[in-house]
């Protein structure tokens, strides 16, 4: 595995400015950003969601116009950074699949070159306009530094999807957002941030954040500007970002510590579970719906 000396792994959130539409601009973005956080000594660089493309769109049309297939520039221009740097590159992309389909997703890159995609399952706001949602359970990818599962923004404010990946053995959940600034009291952490230390806790696995830059509002939505990285305890270890413009957040992470799921000497996040007692409720849930609904 690629450990620092001391049995850890830089993780590198790159919080960039991008425009949308403008996609040329975002790879070179994205691309100076890598660059940075290689020299810095990352093995794991996270970028924020629909990294190529920007994320407010007009219309589906234009939407459509900047989604990229997997063998894209985007695509492949990380892969070409992976193998010059010996790191892992996960970042967002408006993507063009198979079936022509268009998806917001996340894909991880290594020295071996495609390693992973995930289409995003839950859509934010207006974005059932523009993507089709992912079916698929989200993936955790043995790599060189460890196990890492993949979310996409507002995937992880649903408890169980993100339990899926931490029942799959994920070590490090890299996830690119994009989040829109809302009000929130004064001197009080943005509410998606702190979703993300309850998420690392409850999981106990380490959780890699990468928001876009506060700086530039797009199409007059502003954005939070809050990537951050949350150790298995669920306290940040790298931001949140306190910048509103680029900001290169590093946290060395010891991401072995994560497969071992005990709080002291008694309990278990993972063991101490009652999955029979869960089905149970399920059941009445869905036994309540069906007599509304007669």
């Amino acid at each position: 595995m690629a450990f620092l000396n001391d049995g850890t792994t830089r993780i590198a959130c790159a919080q960039l400015t991008l425009r949308v539409g403008d996609p040329v601009a975002n790879r070179a973005a994205a691309r100076e950003a890598i660059e940075h956080a290689a020299e810095a000594g990352a093995k794991v660089v996270v970028l924020p969601e629909l990294s190529n493309s920007g994320y407010v769109f007009r219309d589906a049309a234009e939407a459509s116009s900047l989604a990229e297939p997997l063998d894209g520039p985007t695509v492949t221009g990380w892969i070409a950074l992976a193998r010059r740097h010996r790191l892992i590159v996960v970042g967002g992309l408006c993507e063009r699949d198979e079936d022509g389909l268009i998806r917001n997703s996340a894909v991880l890159v290594d020295p071996q070159g495609l390693r992973a995609v995930y289409r995003k399952a839950h859509l934010f706001g207006d974005e059932h306009q523009f993507f089709v949602p992912g079916a698929e359970l989200p993936p955790v990818i043995d790599t060189s530094v460890g196990r890492i599962g993949l979310l996409v923004c507002y995937d992880q404010e649903f408890p169980e999807w993100v339990r899926t990946l931490a029942l799959g053995g994920a070590d490090l959940l890299c996830v690119p957002v994009n989040w829109p600034l809302f009000p929130r009291p004064a001197g009080e952490r943005p509410g998606e941030v702190i979703r993300v230390q309850a998420n690392a806790a409850i999981n106990r696995m380490f959780v890699a954040v990468c928001d876009r830059s506060a700086s530039l509002a797009e199409r007059d939505v502003p954005w939070t500007g809050g990537s951050v990285v949350v150790d298995l305890d669920g306290y940040p270890v790298a931001g949140p970002a306190t910048e509103t413009g680029d900001e290169l957040l590093l946290a060395d992470c010891a991401l072995a510590t994560a497969r071992d799921k005990r709080l002291g000497e008694h309990n278990d996040v993972l063991a101490d579970r009652r999955p029979e007692l869960y089905r149970s409720i399920i059941g009445s849930v869905k036994d309540s719906a069906k007599e509304e609904a007669r």
